[in-house]
Parts: C-alpha cells; structure tokens; sequence
C-alpha cells in the first residue's frame, strides 16, 4: 500500500503510477475500486482553527474524532455531524475528514444545515496527472468561476485525491431535546414529521422508525440554549396535537445517544441482508417503503431519506419502478453489488457529464472509482 507522508510525495505517487490507483481514507466504507491501494492516513494534523472566525483546516488524512475533540474544547462542532459507517457496513478502520468530504458525508441534521459539502470552504487535492490543485480558501469565494472543492466534493476519488479541507465550523449547543410520539404508521408518521419541519420552531432532526421496541416511534429534535428548548418543545407538541400525543424527553445524554444511533442507522447493525439508501420526496416516501417490500426500513430528514433492509440480491430499484429519488446499493456482496450496477447503468446524460469531467481531471485514467 502507498502511504504518503506529504502532500509532495502523494504528487509524485501519482505522477510514477503506471495502473489504476485505489483511493482510501480510514478503510470504513466497505469495497474499493481494483487498483494499487493509496491510502492519506499519512495526512494528518489539523493546521488552522480559529474559533472567533468558526474555521477549521486539517489535512485530509486527520481522524473525524481528532477534529470533534479539538472543536468541542471551544465548543464547536461540524454541523452536519457525519455518518460513522461501521457498524452499518461492518468494517473497521478510522473515519477521516478527507473521506467524509471525498463522500459528501452527512447525517440528520443535513436537511437544516446541509452536507459536508455545504461547509466545505476550500480544499486542496492532487489531479490524475499528479498536479497538486488549490481550490477556494478560507472565505466562499473562488476567482476562476468553478467551485472546484464543490466539484470534488462526493467525487470519491475520481477526480483527484484530497490532500487538505477548510470547513465552517458552528458553534455547539447547550442543551437538546426530543418529542416523540409513538404507533404512528408510516404516512402519518411522514405528515408529523413534514408539519414539524414546516413551524418556525428550529427542528434539527426528524425520524420515524418503524420496527421500533414497542411499536413504531417519531422522533424529533429541538436544540439550543435551555430555555428556547424548553418554550420550543412545548409549543411544537400543542401545534402536533392533531398529529398524535407527543412526549417531550430532557435527559440530554439519552437524547445525544439516540441521534447518533440514527446518524449511522444503528437499528440494521448486525442484521443480515442489502442495505440501501433511497432519496426520495417526503410525500412519496410511506407509498414507496409499501413497494418495496423490504424486510426493515427506517426514515431520516423527515421522510426524504429512507434506509431500506432487503433480502440478498433483491434489485429495489425494478421493485421501485419510477419516482422523483434515487436508491443506492450501499451495502451486498461483490457480486450484487456487480450485478445490480450491470441493470441500472446510469443515464447516458450523465454518463456523458461523468466521462467529461475524469477527462478533464484524470486523463490517463489513474484513479479507480
């Protein structure tokens, strides 16, 4: 495996490669591409944090808890808190800042803060060709007139391999809560969940877990200063009220616990079977979960991401039919996963995009992806 300790000796990396590369972080999202393994696990250490101006810049290679630890000293955080995928995918390895950027990481809060792309103020990266590429910095602005970090962002390699990220930074929170309302079926469950995100009230999470322990259970999450939390909850469970009965829940480490189990879908680890991840528009979601006939699904960003659990092998998507959304395989063997991409080839608009793009930043065809 190569593991280079600097920017430069990735560059060069690059430049001597002869055959494909396979780009890495910590190893925490399941199979790679076929190639050489390169991994920036070299590439660590966090270069800039000022908290007066909510910046962070570290080098790609730089463990997600490293940067939440030095963050929460300040009283800080990334907003758009990422998924840790290993106990949904099983594997092991180290999440790093460069892999959730490469991936467009993102967890519950995504629908009122965005994804890790959205907090991306700059980055740096080395192309196909082993140039190294500066793009944005610690401000939004960018004179060539292509937000390239954004371009990049949720490319997983296939354009470059990121070397260093600027994020924007927000401040923590003093306190969270939960209301949850419980035996809600799906469509009523996705109706609260629409009518919550529609109030003035600031609902940073919404989820619907249909396989619950005792019974189906809607949860969402209000945060902030204890007092806002406290006026909040209780006006959103009077303007609820014709959506069920709503508990209101203070115990902040219960509540911190719960969301992170939510953040990496906690109720399909250790279950057997594909796991996919569908976006879809609220108001199908409840109809579409009926047509899959998964054996376990579960709702996040209030109905417009749904997890679905479904036996080995199962082509969702020809279950699906069409929708305004898109399912991905996130989890099966090689050979579904083969399979399934061999029935679904992307549509030739955006393959043509695609292709277009590979040319331009990886020429000879270097990166795998």
């Amino acid at each position: 495996m190569i593991r280079p300790a600097s920017e430069a000796e990735l560059a060069e990396a690059v430049r001597a490669a002869h055959g494909p590369i396979s780009v890495r972080g910590g190893g925490t999202r399941g199979p790679l591409p076929a190639g050489e393994a390169l991994t920036t696990s070299g590439l660590t250490g966090i270069t800039l944090h000022d908290p007066a101006a909510l910046t962070l810049v570290a080098r790609a290679g730089t463990p997600v808890e490293e940067i939440e630890a030095a963050l929460a000293e300040a009283n800080q955080r990334l907003a758009f808190e990422p998924m840790d995928h290993r106990g949904l995918l099983g594997t092991t390895g180290t999440p790093t800042i460069g892999g959730v950027v490469a991936a467009n990481v993102s967890g519950p809060r995504r629908m009122q803060v965005g994804a890790a792309r959205d907090h991306l103020l700059g980055l740096r990266f080395v192309d196909g060709e082993g140039t190294i590429v500066k793009n944005g910095g610690r401000v939004m602005k960018n004179v060539t007139g292509y937000d390239l970090a954004r371009l990049v962002a949720g490319s997983r390699g296939a354009l470059g391999v990121i070397t260093e990220v600027a994020l924007k930074v927000l401040p923590g929170t003093e306190t969270c809560a939960n209301l949850v309302a419980r035996g809600l079926d799906d469509a009523a469950a996705v109706r609260a969940m629409s009518a919550a995100l529609g109030t003035p009230f600031e609902v940073s999470g919404a989820a619907h877990d249909p396989h619950a322990e005792g019974g189906p259970r809607t949860v969402l999450r209000i945060e902030g200063f204890a007092p806002s939390v406290a006026y909040r909850c209780k006006a959103l469970a009077e303007r609820l009220a014709p959506h069920g009965d709503w508990e209101i829940e203070t115990d902040r480490e219960a509540v911190l616990a719960e969301w992170r189990g939510i953040r990496d879908v906690a109720p399909f680890h250790g279950e057997q079977g594909d796991v996919w991840r569908v976006s879809v528009r609220p108001s199908q979601a409840a109809d579409l979960v009926a047509r899959a006939g998964a054996k376990r699904a579960f709702y996040d960003w209030g109905g417009g991401l749904i997890w679905l659990l479904t036996a080995e092998g199962d082509d969702l998507r020809a279950k699906l039919g069409r929708y305004d959304g898109h399912a991905t395989l996130l989890r099966a063997t090689p050979e579904t996963h083969a399979k399934l991409h061999t029935l679904q080839p992307e549509p030739l608009a955006l393959q043509a995009l695609t292709r277009g793009l590979r040319e331009t930043f990886d020429p000879r065809g270097i990166l795998a992806a």
